[in-house]
């Protein structure tokens, strides 16, 4: 099962539905792995000089980001920059995502875009789609949706829809970011629903390659 009852109601809505053994794993095994070779910069960038993620942004937009939260973000970060990279083998821009309900991946993706010729094939996009489809359901209340690029307006209108919990995102889009950069669709008052938004975890690394990806283009 995906996850236990006593997660909350998305959970429950997935706990009939068996899982993909190929899309949902636990990010246990992910962040032991990271931590070998990426938490020990966490503990000494982020936390003991207060830089690497930006914490006085995360301060601003309410969201309480402790060491534990930092580690599990970062083990799916990590996983959302290897569904990114598949992207690239069908000349997508490199952007992954994936859903984490209780600790566990339960759902992941890559910007199809080019491949499906899709304009709305973003990978948060399908990542929502195939979570709504399993559950047959509308609600993501539990879900915690990381990315390795901010949303744009169209997904992060999605997210909203969904109600999903939390979004966490690597790079900025200056010319299209809908979390914060160009708008703030997820955190305005106005909406019926505001998401928790995390900025900037991992940013270089997804910022990178992004980088490389348009560089070889040129």
């Amino acid at each position: 099962m995906i996850a236990n009852r006593s997660s909350g109601l998305f959970q429950e809505e997935l706990g009939h539905v068996e899982r993909a053994p190929d899309r949902s794993y636990s990010l246990a095994a992910l962040g032991r792995r990271a931590r070998a070779a990426e938490s020990a910069r966490l503990e000494i960038v982020c936390w003991a000089t207060n830089r690497g993620f930006k914490s006085h942004r995360l301060r601003e937009m309410g969201t309480e980001f402790s060491r534990e939260a930092g580690v599990l973000y970062e083990a799916a970060m990590n996983a959302a920059l290897e569904e990114a990279k598949l992207a690239i083998a069908h000349n997508d821009v490199p952007v992954g995502a994936v859903a984490v309900v209780a600790g566990r991946v339960v759902a992941s993706a890559h910007n199809e875009r080019e491949r499906r010729g899709d304009p709305t094939a973003h990978a948060e996009m399908l990542v929502l789609k195939s979570l709504a489809e399993r559950a047959a359901g509308w609600r993501m209340s539990s879900v915690s949706l990381i990315v390795t690029l901010e949303p744009c307006v169209m997904c992060a209108g999605a997210i909203v829809a969904a109600r999903i919990e939390r979004v966490v995102f690597g790079a900025q889009d200056p010319k299209g970011g809908a979390c914060g950069s160009v708008y703030n669709v997820c955190s305005d008052p106005r909406l019926n629903h505001e998401v928790d938004v995390v900025p900037g975890v991992m940013e270089d690394r997804c910022g990178e390659i992004l980088t490389r990806f348009f560089s070889e283009k040129r």
